[in-house]
């Protein structure tokens, strides 16, 4: 089929609306990646899933359309199907057909996307249409080209792009093809992300007031995925918000005066960039850059030299606010934070005594990499109570030889498992007590020992 066929017409397409509201056309993947899997699930699946669920909460006079492709004929790259015609409102034949699409071929997305755009034209309708895909262009199309000469050619139309476990590299034609069409391109790794990118494009269609205010982040010379909250000027409560989704974001908002606050995401604990006084000014766009400049912070923790649990702090070294933190499970642990300089403490977990918390100040660089690592370090007393060779139960109390604090203790009850009973200690003096119970009470017995890292104090006490 000439793939130009639809663009012929030199005059500027002219819109009859459907009743109500413009319908809203999904073009969904039936390929064969969508047997793929995420979380245990296969992608059709959670597709299937978040796509209902979607749908079911739209508005009862919204009309939608549902197109598959790929889910008939294996090879077969003109392999669309128009399951729900776009002027239904219906919400509850949408879950059957889902269920009847088995994936199976290639990935037709510029044909798919002209038969879309091609029914709208012939229909007379305005339509935001949303394409949902797992793969690139599998039968040499161009969706970018399509959609930009459908514009070209008057027809009125908006297009959003979810990619759903795409790679990065593999995005491009689609950001294209979105932009192209006056839409956004999203990307969704699960099925949170593609609930989420459904809940946000279902909001932004072709009947909605034109977005005036526009915003794309970097982090490090990189897109990034960042939020925007906009509040009027002097109020607490922020009117709208928006995310980039690393790309550009885009909303609406009503002349006046705004304090917009942006914030980076993707587990990131950079801090916040606010720009005061942001006015905004009827039929005038507003466009801001915003640039999180981040370095991290690599914390290793280790306990005689293996890897060790430990709780990290990182506080402003200035204000003293917590700014990020949590815990090493033994493993190397990265935090993202703005430049600056930070107070970082470490608190090894399970050692029990004086010395288990470490604290450095550092400087932080954007795009660079600082290292905070130390190598806690612990011995283990061993400790029993014994009467004519039978095991009996005591208290234990250890205190720190100097300051006579107490840092451990416990009992020793009379079970092989748990007497004698190991204590993990950090090295140092220290001055133990074992107070009988029951029959040996009010006999107490009282011993110094030293503990020396990576080894092993064993004393089993006669009563």
């Amino acid at each position: 089929m000439n793939l130009r066929l639809i663009f012929l017409s030199a005059f500027l397409f002219l819109s009859i609306s459907l009743p109500g509201q413009s319908p809203i056309i999904f073009i969904y993947d039936g390929s064969g990646s969508m047997w793929g899997q995420i979380s245990g699930k296969t992608k059709m699946q959670i597709a299937s899933e978040v796509l209902t669920e979607v749908v079911t909460g739209f508005e009862e006079e919204q009309p939608y359309g549902l197109v598959a492709y790929g889910h008939r004929r294996e090879k077969d790259c003109e392999d669309v199907e128009f399951m729900i015609p776009l002027e239904n409102m219906d919400k509850s034949v949408l879950q059957a057909k889902l269920k009847s699409i088995k994936p199976l071929g290639r990935t037709p997305l510029a044909f798919s996307a002209l038969q879309v755009i091609e029914t709208i034209k012939s229909k007379g309708v305005r339509a935001t249409i949303i394409l949902i895909t797992d793969g690139i262009e599998s039968c040499g199309g161009d969706i970018c080209d399509v959609i930009r000469k459908a514009k070209d050619a008057g027809i009125e139309f908006k297009v959003h792009i979810v990619g759903f476990g795409l790679k990065d590299d593999e995005t491009e034609q689609l950001r294209c093809a979105a932009k192209a069409g006056d839409g956004q391109y999203f990307d969704a790794q699960s099925a949170d992300e593609l609930s989420a990118a459904l809940d946000e494009v279902t909001k932004e269609t072709i009947d909605d007031p034109g977005k005036n205010v526009s915003f794309y982040a970097l982090k490090n010379g990189q897109p990034v995925d960042a939020g925007l909250k906009a509040y009027p000027k002097g109020s607490a409560k922020y009117n709208t918000s928006s995310r980039s989704y690393r790309d550009t974001g885009f909303l609406y908002l009503d002349p006046g005066l705004y304090d917009f606050v942006f914030y980076a995401l993707e587990n990131s604990d950079i801090s916040e960039i606010t720009m005061t006084n942001v006015e905004v000014i009827e039929g005038q766009k507003v466009h801001r850059d915003v640039s999180f400049d981040g370095g991290i912070i690599r914390i290793n923790t280790t306990n005689n030299g293996e890897g060790w649990d430990a709780v990290v702090h990182i506080n402003d070294s200035n204000t003293g606010k917590s700014v990020s933190g949590g815990r090493t499970y033994g493993k190397i642990k990265d935090y993202e934070v703005s430049p600056g300089t930070y107070k970082t403490k470490l608190n090894a977990l399970r050692i029990k005594g004086p010395d288990i918390t470490y604290e450095e100040v550092i400087s932080v660089r954007a795009n660079e990499v600082t290292e905070v690592g130390f190598d806690f370090k612990s011995g283990v007393a061993r400790l029993g109570a014994f009467h004519d060779g039978e095991r009996i139960d005591v208290v234990v109390t250890i205190l720190e030889a100097n300051t006579r604090k107490s840092y451990s203790g416990g009992r020793t009850y009379t079970s092989e498992g748990s007497n004698p009973t190991n204590y993990l200690l950090s090295p140092g003096l220290y001055e133990v007590t074992l107070k009988g119970l029951r029959d040996f009470s009010g006999v107490n017995k009282t011993f110094m020992m030293e503990i020396k890292a990576g080894e092993t104090f064993e004393k089993l006490t006669e009563f």
